[in-house]
This record gives structure tokens, sequence and C-alpha cells, in this order.
């Protein structure tokens, strides 16, 4: 058994998921879930090394949770939270229980259900506010931030969210982010001021933030910057710019080359219908062309 082993591997997941994501990856989480889980049920070690053990298996199982709802699989998301939430109570380990509500704060509101969706995030923020780090708190407020949008208060969204851009600005002071929370920076809040406009139906003020999202982003994240590049052609179409946005959408294409993730092709998704609803050239050449990138990507 090596301890240490085990959690740079999982460590490791991390990097490979922040890069590419995919089904591989959601394959290598869960067998290093599964080793652990042996590891935990069938050596003797020490009660100092079995409750490492212990957070180990639920921080995997968080993160088997999150690839899961990377792939558009929520009912396997809920399973690996669930586990990793029951971990950290018994544990009562602040540090898993923040990872744990934030992440199915997100799923709440990708479902609908952004009331629970805040509540989560809220109780995620509790816990985080002990913990001493303002980017983890950060993190939180701009997912409160969402949930609040998607419920119509945007005077609430708006500050929670001014709230999350001051606190990352505190980063250097309290203490240190978890390794999970190293996405976060400007691009993340840029992206989510962006989704803020776009939710409350400006999407012409949305395209600003997104671009500089897009700016922003560190070219390790290619997920991300699938991510943002769609939105943002998302954004130009419903504001009445369709060539641009089609010419994002198409450019959005060499991300896609890079990374595999369902919340991104449902994405792809979305644009295309938007341009099949306009007639022009550059719109119905773009839409032709994430069509059949998705049909030799789902061929494949």
């Amino acid at each position: 058994m090596h301890l240490l082993e085990l959690r740079e591997g999982l460590h490791s997941l991390f990097q490979l998921d922040n890069a590419y994501g995919g089904d591989d990856v959601r394959s290598l989480a869960v067998r290093h879930l599964r080793r652990v889980r042996r590891i935990l049920n069938t050596r003797h070690y020490p009660d100092t090394i079995g409750r490492q053990l212990h957070l180990l298996a639920g921080e995997a199982a968080e993160h088997c949770g999150w690839l899961a709802y990377d792939a558009d699989d929520q009912d396997g998301a809920r399973q690996y939270w669930g586990e990793a939430l029951t971990t950290a109570t018994v544990l009562k380990d602040a540090n898993l229980q923040v990872l744990v509500f934030s992440s199915m704060s997100l799923q709440a509101c990708h479902e609908g259900r952004p009331r629970e969706g805040l509540e989560l995030a809220r109780a995620a923020q509790e816990r985080a506010i002990r913990l001493g780090s303002p980017t983890l708190r950060s993190i939180i407020a701009a997912r409160e931030a969402r949930a609040l949008s998607l419920m119509n208060d945007g005077r609430g969204a708006r500050q929670r969210l001014t709230e999350a851009m001051h606190l990352v600005d505190r980063s250097g002071t309290g203490r240190p982010a978890p390794t999970w929370a190293a996405f976060h920076g400007q691009a993340e809040l840029d992206y989510s001021q962006g989704m803020l406009y776009t939710e409350m139906g400006h999407h012409g003020a949305a395209v600003q933030f997104l671009r500089a999202a897009l700016a922003h982003q560190d070219r390790t994240y290619g997920r991300n910057r699938a991510l943002y590049r769609l939105t943002l052609a998302n954004s130009l179409i419903r504001s009445g710019d369709v060539d641009e946005g089609a010419a994002n959408a198409v450019e959005s294409l060499e991300h896609l080359d890079e990374v595999e993730s369902g919340r991104v092709t449902r994405k792809l998704r979305e644009v295309t219908d938007l341009l099949r609803q306009h007639d022009a050239g550059p719109a119905r050449q773009a839409a032709e062309e994430l069509t059949e990138y998705a049909e030799a990507k789902g061929a494949a």
C-alpha cells in the first residue's frame, strides 16, 4: 500500500480531466476508486492511515461524480456524490463537504432546481468560511450567483458575483485554496458574468464577458475553452450577430478535437440548432460543418 502513490494518482486524474475529459479518464477514475476501496477493505493499517484512506476514497468518489456529471450521466453523478458526502460526514471533513456540496449545487442548477442549488451552495459557503480560503469562497459565491440568476433574482446574483470578484482579489491572503480549485480565476468569473446576462436574456451584454473569459482562459483547460467559445457563439447568434456567431462555432471545433464532454456536446447541438434557424450562407455552412463533425465523432 502506497498512500502517496494513490494520492498522486488522483492528482494526475484531475490534470487529465482538465485537459481532455471523456470516457477514458472516467474509466481510469473509477478503477482508481475501486483500488482505494480494495485496499481500504482488505489491508491492515493504523487508524491514522485508515482515516487518510477513507478520505482519499471520498475524494475519488467525488471526482467520479464530477466526471459522470460532465458526461451528462446525472444518476451516476448522484450515486458517487452520495458516497462522497457520506464519507465527508462520517469523517467530519469540511474540505470534502465543501467540494461535494458545491458540485451538487451545479447539478441542481443544471437540472432546473435552482432553489436547491442555492441551498447547497450556501451549505458549502458556511463551511468554506471556516476554512479561511478566499479562492474557495469565491468559487462558491459564483455558484450562488448562478442559482440566483436562474431564480430571476438579478440583483442578488450580481451582488454575489461582485463578492466573488472581491474574494478572488484576496487570493493571496488566508489559507491556500485546495488543489481542485486551481481552475478558478478571472476567466471563470468572466464566464460567470456572461452566463448571468445570458440567463437574464441580455445576450448582447453577455458577449463582452464571454470574449474576456476566452481571452483569459489558460490553454491547458481545453474543455473550458471549447465551452466558452460555444457559449460565446450562442450569445452572438441570439444577439443578432449571426455571422460572427457562426465563425466562432466553427472555430470551437479546434478545441473539441482535444476534449470529450457531454456538456460541451450538448452546447454544440444547441448552437447547431440555433444556426439552422437562419437562412444566411455562413449560418447554413456552419450548421453543416458542426453536424458533420458531431456525426463523425459519434461514429468514431
